[in-house]
């Protein structure tokens, strides 16, 4: 995990570089696609060197999945990247670039709802009796995401035009922005902490959900997938709701509060949740929804004020904050992972203070600590939209 965490960072921030050099998002979009459908398939479609060489060795198996999972992680990385960037070329509009942000958050909602609705038609259709048919039912779900994935890419490389937004800056400054520039802005780290922030928030509590529902609360196996799926319908919907929003740097700061706020109380309520209570865990699942969907916009929509004009330097920005984002995820989930063992059993805590386990302090203490030094860094933060970005209108041709 932590090595393919600081893959993916470095990726970043050089697709970022490279994107700002020499632009075309929607060719580095539709490589990175390309990287991504290869070796994900690869990945499930069993160890590749060990069919060539004959040799289905530990080494061997290593060096295979480590191969593909390395070139995924480059292809996400430029998928990414050039996907957040084209939002600020479209429009220099604040509300517009929080609106898109909103909708592209509300979709990665879709897609994740579509990826269980796929492995629930995949399990019903096919049951797995042996291992071998277990293996089987997840390569089947991931080659249906694949294929709807590559169907939905290509809908968007045909449907989207290359924003000549950028093409208009860039003849009236043609000089690409140096990283210096960046690393002068206070906003710049600022905008850095709090997009951080929020993504241990919501990755570290969504890595160790599945151990908190079976092992501390002991639920039904099905609430696996119950649970996870609650909060993403709250997010969509909350998603969709902040696109009717006129949106201003004070507003950003305060929805990014309320949402963080809502993470706090959530994180208490996950520490405490006793497993006799455990249906409980269902009202926490869509405080977390809204708070995931307000922390997510607006922190995204944070770095879209820090951008404002300097369109020639876009992708840097997303590719830096990513690989920030990405390295303190993999340090975090290393470090509490590594505990594991030390972890007392989920059995004999039954919810008490003094007894929690990883999973308790990975779900419910990491995100809201992380949420509540969001919000003392949110508040320090100078986002007047008269200083970041002139208010224009969306240019879409």
């Amino acid at each position: 995990m932590l090595s393919g965490q600081v893959a993916d960072g470095f990726a970043t921030i050089f697709s970022g570089e490279l994107i700002d050099r020499f632009g075309h998002f929607k060719m580095w979009h539709a490589g990175g696609s390309i990287l991504v459908a290869i070796s994900f398939s690869s990945v499930f479609g069993g160890c590749l060197p060990c069919k060539i060489f004959g040799n289905n060795s530990l080494a061997l198996q290593t060096i295979g999945y480590s191969t593909f999972a390395a070139i995924f992680n480059v292809g996400w990385a430029a998928t990414q990247v050039s996907h957040m960037s084209m939002v600020n070329c479209i429009t220099l509009n604040p509300t517009s670039r929080v609106v898109l942000a909103s909708c592209r958050n509300a979709f990665t909602m879709v897609a994740n709802l579509t990826l269980y609705a796929v492995a629930l038609g995949v399990f019903s259709v096919y049951s797995a009796k042996t291992p071998v048919d277990t293996e089987r039912q997840y390569r089947w779900i991931a080659y249906c995401s694949i294929f709807i994935g590559c169907c939905f890419v290509g809908i968007f490389l045909i449907g989207t035009k290359e924003p000549r937004l950028k093409l208009q800056i860039q003849c009236k400054i043609p000089e690409r922005i140096s990283w210096a520039y960046w690393f002068k802005k206070v906003l710049y780290y600022q905008v850095a902490l709090v997009y951080m922030l929020t993504r241990l928030t919501t990755n570290i509590s969504q890595s160790f959900l599945a151990f908190y529902i079976i092992n501390d609360l002991q639920m039904h196996q099905s609430s696996k997938a119950l649970v996870p799926a609650v909060i993403f319908i709250c997010s969509f919907v909350v998603s969709v709701l902040l696109q009717e929003i006129k949106w201003t740097g004070k507003r950003l700061k305060a929805f990014f509060t309320v949402g963080a706020t809502l993470w706090i109380f959530s994180g208490a309520g996950i520490l405490l949740l006793p497993s006799n209570m455990h249906n409980f865990i269902y009202i926490l699942a869509v405080i977390i929804g809204v708070a995931n969907a307000l922390m997510i916009v607006t922190g995204v929509s944070m770095e879209s004020f820090l951008v404002g004009e300097d369109l020639n330097g876009c992708a840097f920005v997303y590719g830096s904050l990513s690989f920030l984002d990405k390295i303190s995820c993999g340090i975090a989930l290393f470090v509490l992972e590594s505990y594991q063992d030390s972890s007392p059993n989920p059995k004999d805590c039954h919810g008490t203070v003094s007894c929690l386990s990883i999973s308790r302090y990975g779900l419910g203490l990491v995100p809201a600590t992380c949420a509540f030094l969001g919000v003392a860094v949110t508040y320090s933060m100078d986002l007047n939209s008269s200083n970041s970005i002139r208010l224009l209108e969306p240019l879409l041709v």
